[in-house]
């Protein structure tokens, strides 16, 4: 009856499009992972002939399995592709994964890189592996968890970013002819007391988000959320689509890397306005960060 109890919290709070008090949002992220104690449940449930907790496992299962489902938009733009490019966004953990995202990106070329998490040596030594190929760039200077920078090919006007604890750049990038908004993610984590300043930049990123429906919008990072949190489909409730689920990936773990791709959760994202298509997303492993990269490939198209 425990395990029942604890998981129908959580599935309430999903049902009821809200993320909770500690320790409901910390375990949102992780609710595939619930079916394991529901399935144990119906297990002991059936050898001690318990028919009513039979039912309560059942209908739990269902709706776990209803939620598990892909949230968001989908859909292809109507109109003709007029650009390609590659993202690929790092949570490099205080700069430590500096130098192998460097070497990705050689090995990967994306057109933008957006990088979490990178201190001062870490911004450094990414311009100087990879300034040259990367001219262009924004970035929030910081210690420890607080610096990001913007890595991009094409060129970029300034623009003011998400303010937040951790640094959040943003820019305007003219790609092929074509202003395309640009916004780092890096909102605080849903830490135990801190929950509040998690939801408010989160919402911060969704302001953003809606505050330009028209322009073409790629904002990537490090979330701190998954679909499962009420917050981050907020995010995505303004149009926004997550290109890995377009991709068929929404349940791929990015974090913690030690035990993805088995465990864990889907953190990190990549979101594109209507008139982006996804045409494929991986996830990288690096060594020294608890995050998985990722890479995706979209089209732009024009107004359909």
């Amino acid at each position: 009856m425990a395990l029942f109890a604890g998981v129908s919290a959580v599935v309430g709070c999903r049902a009821a499009d809200t993320d909770g008090i500690t320790p409901v949002p910390q375990l949102l992220a992780f609710l595939p992972w619930l079916l394991v104690p529901t399935g144990l449940g119906l297990l002991a449930g059936l050898l001690a002939r318990w028919w009513a907790g039979l039912v309560w496992g059942v209908v739990l299962l269902g709706l776990l399995a209803w939620f598990i489902e892909p949230y968001g938009r989908a859909g292809e733009p109507s109109g003709p592709a007029v650009a390609e490019l590659r993202v690929l966004t790092s949570n490099v953990e205080f700069g430590r994964a500096a130098g192998p995202l460097a070497a990705a990106v050689r090995r990967e070329r994306p057109d933008l890189v957006f990088v979490e998490e990178c201190e001062y040596t870490c911004e450094a030594r990414l311009k100087r592996a990879l300034g040259r190929d990367y001219p262009h760039r924004r970035a929030v200077e910081g210690g420890g968890s607080k610096g990001s920078v913007i890595l991009s090919r094409f060129p970029l006007r300034a623009a003011a970013g998400v303010p937040g604890t951790m640094g959040m750049p943003g820019a305007v990038a003219d790609v092929r002819g074509h202003a395309v908004r640009l916004q780092l993610a890096h909102p605080m984590p849903p830490l135990p007391g801190q929950l509040g300043l998690w939801r408010r930049e989160l919402g911060a990123l969704r302001d953003y988000a809606a505050a330009d429906r028209r322009t073409p919008t790629v904002l990537a990072g490090d979330f701190n959320a998954s679909q499962d949190h009420a917050v981050f489909r907020r995010v995505l409730d303004t149009g926004l689509r997550d290109a890995a689920r377009l991709c068929g990936a929404d349940r791929v773990p990015s974090w913690p890397a030690r035990t993805a791709p088995t465990l864990g959760a889907q953190i990190d994202h990549v979101l594109v306005s209507s008139r982006f298509a996804a045409r494929d997303a991986r996830f990288l492993d690096f060594p020294h960060t608890d995050h998985r990269a990722l890479l995706v490939d979209l089209s732009l198209h024009a107004k359909g």
